[in-house]
């Protein structure tokens, strides 16, 4: 079937709104490739249905995205995987347009690790509604449409959300000064490497935690949790110290590089031309409150991408 001039501007207005899109769906679902996939599906809805009756194109793409990532969120087998304790949120470099809108506080926190991790706790409703609001600003009417329920519940799945983004936001959710958290993560790395134990430990809050996926090794998926300071400061010792049998196994000697990820300080491990891990921090009143470690090929690819394009900044090491 020949397209048509009408066909290639309806396809033009969804591609404006792409970017606009795939930032709510990942929002909501934490994964770039699964906010990609959820956006080609409504793409695919938008080619079927009857567009001269869609009066507000905005509007009905995003409640088709919408509820797309709430049958994701919903699915047997999104539930399995993230019950099993062997999920993070992916990380993006900042500049991703799939990280926007970055306009207010609300809306950069909304998109950072330690609120997509916290958004877990949340009901798939209570994640949405959040989201709707909090990032993206429509009022308790236009959520109530979007997904189907009154405007008294969606004000009751946001004061529930809030409530819990507040008490995550204690423990180093919120913004911190650029030029700290960078001075902080390389005197974390500095003391990793020299082995100093007591300055390391120094740097971490006493109810620091760590978690990692250890690269993806071993036949397990389940992330690897530290609650004591002493044990982080171990791990990152001999996480950060080269050995000849890690470089022989990673087929080098990774380079450090500092970015922001998720508009939080990170750390990334360069072997060649490739990003093989990030190391994120949530920082908070000069100390470290969480640690994060990141290394699964499938998690790194569109950062990792994006870092090739980029570069940004010099080595640490």
């Amino acid at each position: 079937m020949d397209t048509t001039a009408a066909d290639l501007f309806d396809i033009s207005k969804f591609e404006a709104g792409r970017n606009r899109l795939a930032s709510l769906a990942y929002r909501l679902l934490g994964s770039a490739t699964d906010a990609e996939d959820a956006v080609q599906e409504a793409f695919l809805h938008w080619q079927a249905a009857d567009r001269q009756r869609i009066d507000v194109p905005e509007a009905w793409l995003t409640k088709v995205v919408t509820n797309l990532c709430l049958d994701r969120l919903r699915s047997a087998q999104v539930r399995r995987e993230r019950a099993a304790g062997a999920w993070l949120p992916e990380p993006l470099l900042d500049g991703d347009p799939m990280l926007g809108p970055a306009d207010t506080f609300a809306q950069r926190e909304s998109v950072s690790l330690a609120v997509l991790t916290l958004m877990e706790r949340l009901s798939p409703l209570e994640r949405a509604v959040y989201v709707l609001r909090e990032a993206f600003s429509y009022s308790h009417g236009e959520i109530a449409e979007i997904l189907d329920i009154t405007e008294s519940a969606s004000q009751q799945h946001l004061h529930r959300a809030r409530r819990r983004v507040v008490a995550a936001r204690r423990r180093g959710a919120g913004e911190v000064d650029a030029a700290s958290a960078r001075r902080i993560v390389e005197e974390f790395l500095a003391a990793a490497s020299s082995g100093r134990t007591e300055r390391l430990v120094a740097l971490l809050t006493d109810d620091a935690t760590a978690v990692t996926d250890s690269n993806g090794a071993g036949p397990t998926r389940t992330l690897l949790r530290y609650d004591d300071p002493r044990r982080i400061a171990a791990i990152a010792q001999a996480g950060l110290r080269p050995t000849a049998a890690r470089s022989r196994l990673a087929g080098g000697t990774p380079g450090l590089r500092y970015a922001l990820v998720n508009g939080g300080p990170a750390v990334l491990f360069i072997l060649g031309d490739r990003v093989i891990g990030t190391m994120t921090f949530d920082v908070a009143d000069g100390r470290i409150t969480t640690v994060r470690g990141i290394g699964v090929p499938a998690r790194l690819g569109r950062l990792a991408e994006a870092w090739r394009q980029h570069r940004p900044d010099t080595p640490l090491r």
